[in-house]
């Protein structure tokens, strides 16, 4: 997975996550989830504001 994969780190968020509600989760948290997740291989310092709301806007879909 990559930073772009945003609804596949999502789905992937939600299976590991199951009790975390996505709209009160931080972006340092965030972050930090993504880049431990199994399969996620791209730099961790390529993140940014923008594509972890896009992460975490599909997470609050896949959650609802």
């Amino acid at each position: 997975m990559k930073w772009v994969d945003s609804r596949e780190i999502a789905i992937a968020l939600a299976e590991k996550f199951p009790d975390v509600d996505p709209e009160r989760v931080n972006f340092v948290d965030l972050r930090n989830w993504v880049v431990a997740l199994q399969g996620f291989d791209d730099d961790p310092k390529r993140s940014g504001e923008k594509i972890l709301e896009a992460i975490q806007s599909a997470w609050i879909e896949e959650a609802d």
